[in-house]
C-alpha cells in the first residue's frame, strides 16, 4: 500500500521542490552541473507563471505536503509537450510514474490534442518503458554536452486518436 496522492496543479512551494528533485537527481546519477537545475527553475517558473489551465496542466505526487515527483502538458506549436516528468526514488515501483503519465495523457485527449511529444535522454530506461507502453515512438536522437555531460537527446512522439 502506497502513502503518497496525485494532485492536479500548483501550489506553493512545489516549483522550488520540483526543481530540486531534478537538480538532486540528474546531479547525482548524470554529473549535470549547475547550468541544468537553473534551466529547470528558469522554465519551469515561466511556465506556472503564465499557465493556461484551458490547455496546460501540472500534477505532482505527494507524500503529505512534499512534492515527490511531477509532470506536465505544456502547449507547444498546437502540440503538447510533456515536461519535468520525474519521480522521487522513495516513489520508484509504486505506480507513481505511470499514474502522473496517464493524468497528463487523459488531459490531452480531454483537450483534443493531436499529437504530444517529449524530450529526453538516452539511459532513462524506466521512462522509456513507459512512454512505449503508453505508444510513444521515438522519431529523432542527437547528441550533445549542453549541461556539462554527455547524452543523447531523444524525441518520443504519440498520436492521439482524433
Amino acid at each position: 500500500m502506497s502513502d503518497w496522492r496525485l494532485a492536479a496543479g500548483p501550489r506553493p512551494g512545489a516549483i522550488g521542490q520540483i526543481v530540486a528533485l531534478h537538480g538532486e537527481y540528474y546531479g547525482r546519477e548524470w554529473r549535470f552541473g549547475p547550468q541544468f537545475e537553473c534551466e529547470v527553475a528558469t522554465e519551469l517558473g515561466a511556465f506556472v507563471a503564465r499557465l493556461d489551465r484551458g490547455r496546460e496542466g501540472l500534477w505532482l505526487a505527494l507524500r503529505g505536503e512534499t512534492v515527490l515527483g511531477s509532470i506536465a502538458v505544456q502547449s507547444e506549436g498546437g502540440a503538447a509537450r510533456i515536461r519535468w516528468f520525474i519521480t522521487a526514488p522513495a516513489l520508484r515501483g509504486l505506480g507513481s510514474g505511470r499514474a502522473l503519465l496517464d493524468a497528463a495523457l487523459g488531459f490531452c485527449r480531454e483537450r483534443a490534442y493531436r499529437r504530444v511529444f517529449l524530450w529526453t535522454f538516452a539511459g532513462l530506461d524506466a521512462a522509456r518503458h513507459l512512454y512505449e507502453a503508453a505508444g510513444f515512438r521515438l522519431v529523432e536522437e542527437r547528441g550533445d554536452e549542453l549541461w556539462g555531460a554527455p547524452v543523447v537527446h531523444q524525441r518520443f512522439e504519440l498520436e492521439l486518436a482524433r
